[in-house]
């Protein structure tokens, strides 16, 4: 009984594929591999985009690289076509535009992190 009215919750209100890659978003190191994940984060998913953050510069080309088959895995999980492209993101970057040695347009460090 539940289990149905569940489901027709969900059907009315076009919660599936959101509950899906919810679902991938909590299985993520299930999907793509320990050593992968332990570096990775998924983000977001909108209009089949979805957006990876990793944690240096080095596992950011990595994950491009890799990028495709994940596409094909994430599909076989989620329904052909709902994934079409893994945007991957470096790491969250200190900003070097404030502070008492800040100067003007100035180029700043040249460090890739990571």
């Amino acid at each position: 009984m539940l289990d149905h009215t569940l489901a027709r919750l969900v059907a009315d209100h076009g919660w599936a594929l959101d509950l899906k890659v919810r679902g991938v978003f909590a299985r993520w190191a299930e999907l793509v591999g320990a050593e992968i994940a332990s570096h990775t984060t998924p983000e977001t998913f909108a209009e089949g985009r979805l957006v990876v953050r990793t944690d240096s510069t080095a596992w950011k080309t990595q994950l491009t690289l890799l990028a495709p088959q994940l596409v094909a895995r994430l599909n076989q999980d989620l329904g052909p076509g709902t994934v079409s492209v893994i945007e991957v993101v470096g790491p969250h970057l200190p900003t070097w535009r404030k502070g008492p040695r800040s100067t003007r347009d100035g180029r700043g460090p040249r460090d890739t992190y990571g």
